[in-house]
């Protein structure tokens, strides 16, 4: 499996950027989806996520301001951020795992995934 996260940049606080991940090499559309970052000096943490149907599930600190989706067509999964605060800087991963029922997100949150791409740097300025 391979992923390629991308869309990462500098952006002033209060803008937006939006990021894809390609994900190869699977069965795209049974998987649940999430996005995950890792801030300087901090553990990588979940940020949002997408399950198979479609529902979504986010973190406190990105609700209302985070939008995840999926293009099965295109095994693409986005991250649209909008009111981008300095605290969001951090390199942005995606994955992928088989989680469903209920407790989906919760599956994907603490996932213990073997490998990552090379995920996609956001710096955020005050």
């Amino acid at each position: 499996v391979q992923l390629q996260a991308y869309g990462g940049g500098l952006v002033q606080a209060g803008g937006a950027l939006r990021l894809s991940c390609t994900i190869s090499g699977s069965t795209f559309s049974s998987y649940a989806l999430g996005w995950y970052r890792q801030a300087p000096g901090k553990q990588r943490e979940f940020v949002a996520g997408i399950n198979s149907g479609g529902s979504t599930n986010y973190v406190d600190s990105v609700k209302g301001r985070f939008t995840i989706s999926r293009d099965n067509a295109k095994n693409t999964v986005h991250l649209q951020m909008n009111s981008l605060k300095p605290e969001d800087t951090a390199v942005h991963y995606c994955n992928q795992e088989r989680c469903d029922g209920s407790n989906w997100w919760i599956c994907l949150f603490f996932a213990d995934f073997t490998s990552w791409g090379q995920g996609t740097k956001v710096t955020v300025s005050s």
